[in-house]
């Protein structure tokens, strides 16, 4: 946790402890700067299906929540559509490739529930370097996500 003014920010290995000991039959992999949490019991699926992502560094074609900032991460889930609805509004039209979503918003923003720059299309949120104030909320969002890919999960390997 690091401690900036009053406001007491969680760091990305918090963020990623909570992750692995909130939530079963979890695998994560590490790719390109970004951490992606599956649901995959007993490893049934090759990666499994995720849940959330915790990007910590800008790629070639996102660079919307400028990520090279010292300590920047975005963390990333699909919550429910209606948690999505009551929170971002209606969800965007897909983003043409390498561009993000026609949204008059500062994806660079830290501490806000925003939809993902590119996903947001499909219900996908996100929040930069969430406060500590605000675990309570992302753990909710978490569990929507889990849920939903738990859910998915099930309906693969039938």
């Amino acid at each position: 946790m690091i401690t900036g003014s009053s406001i007491q920010i969680l760091d990305a290995a918090s963020i990623k402890k909570i992750i692995k000991s909130s939530f079963n039959d979890i695998t994560s992999k590490n790719t390109y700067g970004e951490t992606t949490f599956f649901y995959n019991p007993m490893l049934k699926l090759p990666n499994g299906v995720y849940f959330a992502t915790l990007k910590e560094a800008d790629g070639p074609n996102d660079r919307s929540s400028n990520l090279s900032r010292e300590g920047v991460f975005r963390l990333s889930f699909k919550p429910l559509i209606s948690t999505y609805t009551d929170l971002c509004g209606e969800r965007p039209h897909r983003p043409r490739k390498g561009e993000v979503v026609d949204l008059d918003l500062d994806f660079a923003e830290l501490n806000t529930f925003l939809p993902h720059p590119i996903y947001s299309w499909m219900g996908w949120m996100m929040i930069l370097n969430p406060s500590y104030s605000k675990l309570e909320s992302v753990i909710k969002l978490l569990n929507e996500s889990y849920s939903q890919a738990k859910d998915k999960f099930e309906k693969r390997i039938k």
